[in-house]
């Protein structure tokens, strides 16, 4: 897998070692993370948050990220455990995982998850919203967002090139507009089917579960 990415990535000039490979444990079981931690994978991803905390409890060497939808009322189970979630996809949610971070006193550190392809079925904050939440997340003590989140349509990889893309054109505009230093490093998108793709237009994680673990 770390061979396929270093590929892509040299094909756009870049180092493979700048793109993070999480490997999605969605309906993955114990001994199979337990051989992706003896073959050297590091971070992990799950969606759900039951899964997610019997699994964080069972493997704290590991490096969880959270990419599942998040509801509010979920927040308390999350925070502080994982080192990155992946899917604020609001103001609103990013309130209160600010609030809960400040009650255990931890900076947790967040992405922006963008609806790039405007499907009525995915989550995700409009792109005209993004700077909103970024100047209210310049206000907040308890979280740091670290960049952006999308989901590409299922289908052919390179009819998703241009989702990619847009996120990526998105983050470089926010960047270059005036802030409270707010730094968007990393761009979580790609998946199974088309994580080439996403490495070529700028991908900084992939989420990866098939390529890794087989049906």
């Amino acid at each position: 897998m770390r061979r396929q990415v270093e590929d892509a990535a040299d094909c756009a000039g870049r180092k493979g070692g700048d793109v993070t490979i999480v490997a999605v444990t969605k309906h993955v079981g114990i001994p199979e993370i337990r051989n992706a931690l003896a073959a050297g994978i590091r971070d992990f991803g799950e969606n759900r948050v039951q899964e997610f905390l019997g699994k964080w409890g069972l493997f704290p060497e590991a490096r969880w990220h959270f990419i599942g939808t998040l509801q509010s009322n979920k927040v308390k189970d999350v925070v502080g455990k994982a080192c990155l979630i992946h899917s604020i996809d609001s103001v609103r949610l990013l309130e209160f995982v600010d609030r809960k971070a400040a009650e255990i006193g931890v900076l947790q550190q967040v992405l922006l998850q963008v609806n790039i392809s405007h499907e009525a079925s995915k989550h995700g904050m409009h792109p005209d919203d993004v700077r909103e939440a970024l100047l209210a997340a310049e206000r907040m003590d308890h979280v740091q967002v670290r960049g952006l989140m999308t989901m590409a349509p299922l289908g052919r990889a390179e009819d998703s090139r241009w989702v990619f893309h847009d996120l990526r054109e998105l983050r470089d505009s926010l960047c270059a507009m005036p802030s409270n230093g707010v730094e968007l490093d990393e761009l979580s998108m790609g998946m199974t089917n088309d994580y080439r793709v996403a490495v070529e237009e700028g991908s900084t994680i992939v989420r990866i579960g098939r390529a890794i673990f087989g049906k």
